[in-house]
């Protein structure tokens, strides 16, 4: 039965213009059109409130949500777990991320993601499969001890995902052009992160297949007078893509705002990193035997390292907004199309336009969070 959306302001190319009328029907976007014909043509009306419709949020770093860790609970009903309390915040399109594992937690958490598109768990696009193939200069939160090289029967693996895509962040450092030019042209999306790479290394990595960078800034060779490193290159390529986490706190703000200064907006977009307490009132929880705890919004553990983040994607659009002087219909496209598009999935998200899936954000004039949809199903 085909909707009408209007009563709003609907985000075009050009903007967010009053007048226009959304129709969708089956799971996509019939029609973008004026309001009267959108109403003529549509069998249910859903009135918008005056409010703001933008694309559903896509966010390609979600370690978990709603109480639950995507290293811990690798199975459909976790996955759903998680999807559903970030959609309240606006996210209609997720990667559920492996923080390092060995290679069976890997392949369970391949064949879970599998498993979860099968049964129509909303908004799950695929895995984000972050380490083991990490340098351990540059860890993080993550357990060293997991840390291995990339080899052949790992790269088959991580090629081996039957429904949806898989990105995979590691250190180039740790491998070969010639493995990342192998998952590349399998189909996998690779970044660079954890990675204590030269700028010379990142320069050989992105001509290999690498077409972004995990959180830019954070745990990667940083950008210095006679060593460009990690965030050097990442900052030259006009090409690739930058994950950006804008909480305040892991990168300051005025970093931020001269990397966007760098290169193209339209290739970086908004990362939450997000934890288990996303969604809870309980801002504890346990990662790979140590205690996390969220302090003023962040997630440390208890020797004050950087635990992931306690931020969603619509508190990631405001910020951009507010500390980064990026503008709202920009802030947007870094937590919508932008992703969209470096996981290779703007064909069917990331923008209102006809034929594309309707995941769908409807947000007030503060950008808090009406109503979502995804695949035209609504939720507050």
């Amino acid at each position: 039965m085909a909707v009408a959306l209007v009563g709003g302001r609907v985000l075009n190319g050009q903007g967010f213009v009053s007048g226009l009328g959304v129709v969708i029907d089956a799971g996509r976007i019939v029609s973008v059109t004026s309001e009267a014909e959108a109403l003529a043509n549509g069998d249910q009306r859903y009135d918008l409130g005056g409010g703001r419709l933008a694309p559903g949020f896509v966010d390609t770093q979600v370690n978990g949500g709603g109480g639950v860790l995507f290293n811990d609970d690798m199975s459909v009903e976790a996955i759903a777990a998680i999807g559903e309390a970030h959609r309240r915040f606006g996210t209609t399109g997720f990667m559920p991320t492996l923080i390092s594992e060995d290679l069976g937690a890997i392949e369970r958490a391949l064949r879970a993601v599998e498993a979860a598109i099968a049964a129509g768990v909303p908004g799950v696009l695929g895995v984000h499969v972050e380490g083991p193939f990490l340098n351990a200069a540059r860890a993080g939160i993550h357990d060293k001890k997991k840390f291995r090289v990339l080899d052949e029967k790992a790269r088959t693996l991580l090629s081996s995902l039957k429904a949806g895509r898989t990105l995979v962040t590691l250190a180039p450092e740790r491998t070969e052009p010639g493995m990342i030019r192998a998952l590349a042209h399998a189909g996998v999306v690779v970044a660079a992160g954890h990675t204590d790479a030269s700028y010379e290394q990142i320069r050989a990595a992105l001509e290999a297949g690498v077409s972004g960078f995990t959180h830019l800034f954070n745990a990667m060779s940083p950008l210095a007078s006679r060593a460009p490193g990690a965030v050097g290159a990442a900052l030259e390529d006009q090409a690739s893509y930058c994950g950006i986490i804008v909480d305040g706190r892991h990168i300051h703000p005025a970093v931020l705002r001269i990397a966007l200064r760098s290169k193209p907006l339209d290739r970086f977009m908004l990362v939450t990193d997000a934890m288990p307490s996303v969604g809870m009132k309980e801002k504890a929880f346990t990662l790979q035997g140590q205690r996390i705890t969220v302090q003023d919004g962040v997630c440390v553990a208890p020797d004050g390292t950087l635990a992931g983040s306690d931020l969603d994607m619509a508190r990631a659009v405001r910020n951009a907004t507010a500390l980064l002087d990026v503008e709202p219909v920009e802030a947007l496209r870094m937590a919508s199309l932008n992703p969209a598009r470096f996981l290779g999935v703007d064909h069917l998200m990331g923008r209102i336009a006809p034929g594309l899936r309707a995941d769908l954000v409807l947000l007030d004039d503060a950008a808090e969070v009406v109503a979502t949809w995804i695949g035209g199903e609504r939720a507050v």
